[in-house]
């Protein structure tokens, strides 16, 4: 039984930093691509960031390429994402999703697994 746990959310002032970091157990798939989607009100899920099985950035924001560096623990099979310079558009419920399969898929419905989400608030 796969679960993420996202932690790290938080209110924070434009141009303030925080770190995600998604848990996981249940996982046996050995390296399994993992991302970060966030969703605001009003606004559809959005990718963040993904990165596959064999540690490559698949896909990064352009709207927080820059800023956002997400990294990932493969023995822990934890994913991070550590956000820099952050700005009100910033302000989301971020959720770590993940696939079982080292390469990563475009569109959020075909991530099976999802984690409850971490508030972002930036003002």
């Amino acid at each position: 039984h796969v679960q993420l746990v996202e932690s790290g959310g938080g209110s924070v002032q434009p141009e303030g930093s925080l770190r995600l970091s998604c848990e996981s157990s249940g996982i046996t798939y050995r390296d399994p691509c993992m991302g970060w989607f966030r969703r605001s009100p009003g606004k559809n899920r959005e990718r963040v960031a993904t990165m596959d099985g064999y540690g490559t950035i698949v896909y990064m924001n352009p709207s927080v390429a820059g800023r956002f560096t997400v990294t990932r623990d493969f023995g822990k099979k934890a994913l991070y994402l550590q956000m820099n310079s952050l700005k009100p558009g910033d302000s989301a419920m971020y959720y770590c999703a993940v696939r079982l399969n080292s390469g990563c898929p475009t569109l959020a419905k075909d991530f099976p697994f999802w984690g409850q989400g971490t508030q972002v608030t930036v003002s």
